[in-house]
């Protein structure tokens, strides 16, 4: 008897046991599952970033065959036709920039430390304090979000007191 009683008790525990056994196996097979899915959206990631990539470059080779064609232009030509060279790749790149939503940053009026980095602050009787007064490096945004910020010089009060 102690033989069937064995029996029925694992018959008993059986039952139980599979439902808990089927449970980690969802459980690795769902987390499984889950690590393939960050693996493929990681390479989908770095196939997209690296498209974008291959796009702007493409964009930017016939500003950098420009930028050749001036520079063999020096030898040959007066200094207008260069500077003519020189400004027609300018304004090149600066199309090709704005159709990527790169935009300049404004730099007139008040000094903004979101968009402005100050190098300087310069005593100014003209100019009203914190007020940009000159721009040392022009700053662009890509939509909201700041690339460069323009590292400007800007107005302090004038000093008080003699040189002397």
């Amino acid at each position: 008897m102690t033989e069937e009683t064995e029996q029925q008790q694992q018959q008993q525990h059986e039952p139980e046991a599979a439902p808990v056994v089927e449970e980690d196996d969802r459980l690795l097979r769902l987390a499984a599952d889950f690590d393939n899915y960050k693996k493929r959206v990681a390479r989908e990631r770095e196939e997209y970033v690296a498209f974008a990539n291959e796009r702007l470059v493409k964009d930017l080779l016939p500003i950098l065959d420009d930028l050749e064609r001036a520079l063999a232009a020096v030898g040959e030509h007066e200094e207008a036709t260069v500077e003519e060279g020189v400004r027609l790749v300018h304004r090149s790149l600066a199309s090709l920039l704005e159709r990527n939503g790169v935009k300049e940053i404004e730099t007139t009026g008040q000094f903004d430390p979101h968009v402005h980095e100050a190098l300087l602050a310069q005593p100014s009787e003209d100019a009203e304090s914190g007020t940009v007064i000159d721009v040392v490096q022009k700053g662009y945004t890509i939509g909201d979000r700041v690339v460069r910020p323009a590292r400007v010089v800007i107005a302090a009060a004038p000093a008080n007191g003699s040189d002397g």
